[in-house]
């Protein structure tokens, strides 16, 4: 499989395996393991967690699955994201759903994904959504203290636009490497807001969340979906691909901007399927009738 060269130290796989719903695929560690394995044999090397997925319980999981077989973390590259504070049980003293990028909270949660994950550095730190209380000049401090410390080797954003992800940038001594968004054919909105353009423009590959949609696209209640189910059916079919997942798969793929999917899912044959759909090649036109189904009008 290619990789994407985040910096001159630092490249993932083109397909990254997302773990948001790892605690919902109930799967033993042994069974974990197998993914891991599969996963790193198909190429795709790159892991995305998050301090709070499962009601912060997927890094443990993942870690308790690693440390069947420890030598695996040489071949990977471990993401991870934090400021999300939510109010669980986990959390009872909390009484309302906030964001928190102050110092000690973004050391202290990178601290406790090490522990979680059972390694001594990530590969990456996102925060992962932009504050409206978010002082700039205190996570470039925390960012210089785990770079130094080793235990976080390069920083990037979640869901932040292109002014949010510059005025953070603008503080750093080592620049963000990517910008973690939700791209799909059911979703434009970083079409629309020009944040493709202005990371395009910076050179700096995005991952997409949700990459097939969030399964909106296959919704028969949605007419827009719909709309845009027809015209990917039409490529697959005029393509000869069976797997309209392909097809979605591709339509990222064949953007500029070099965007690293995140398949969110614990099937080793949908895994595949993201891997495979980087030897599909669609045309210009069919890549712009999906866009303009979408859309929902033709272009201007």
């Amino acid at each position: 499989m290619n990789r994407v060269s985040l910096n001159k130290d630092l490249s993932l796989s083109r397909v990254i395996l997302g773990l948001w719903r790892l605690k919902d695929w109930s799967l033993s560690k042994e069974q974990l393991l197998t993914l891991i394995e599969q996963s790193l044999e198909l190429g795709v090397t790159s892991f995305d967690h998050a301090d709070i997925y499962g009601n912060y319980e997927c890094e443990a999981l993942f870690g308790e699955a690693l440390a069947l077989k420890p030598v695996l973390r040489k071949e990977m590259q471990l993401i991870s994201k934090c400021g999300i504070m939510l109010v669980t049980d986990k959390n009872p003293q909390r009484t309302v759903k906030h964001y928190d990028y102050s110092k000690p909270h973004i050391i202290n949660s990178v601290n406790q994904s090490l522990k979680n994950l059972g390694t001594d550095y990530l590969d990456i730190l996102l925060l992962h959504r932009p504050s409206p209380f978010m002082n700039a000049e205190e996570i470039a401090e925390a960012f210089e203290i785990l770079k130094k410390e080793g235990k976080v080797r390069a920083f990037g954003v979640s869901n932040f636009n292109a002014m949010q992800f510059e005025l953070l940038d603008s503080y750093l001594s080592e620049k963000l490497v990517t910008n973690q968004i939700e791209i799909s054919a059911n979703c434009l909105e970083h079409f629309d807001n020009n944040n493709l353009d202005f990371l395009q423009r910076k050179k700096i590959a995005p991952m997409a969340w949700s990459p097939l949609g969030g399964g909106k696209i296959f919704s028969q209640n949605d007419d827009r979906a719909h709309t845009t189910l027809q015209a990917v059916q039409k490529v697959a079919d005029d393509l000869g691909i069976v797997e309209l997942d392909k097809i979605l798969y591709s339509w990222l793929y064949m953007h500029p901007s070099n965007i690293m999917p995140i398949a969110g899912s614990g099937k080793i044959e949908r895994l595949r399927n993201a891997v495979d759909a980087l030897d599909i090649k669609m045309s210009l036109e069919q890549w712009f009738s999906i866009f303009i189904a979408s859309r929902g009008s033709a272009l201007p």
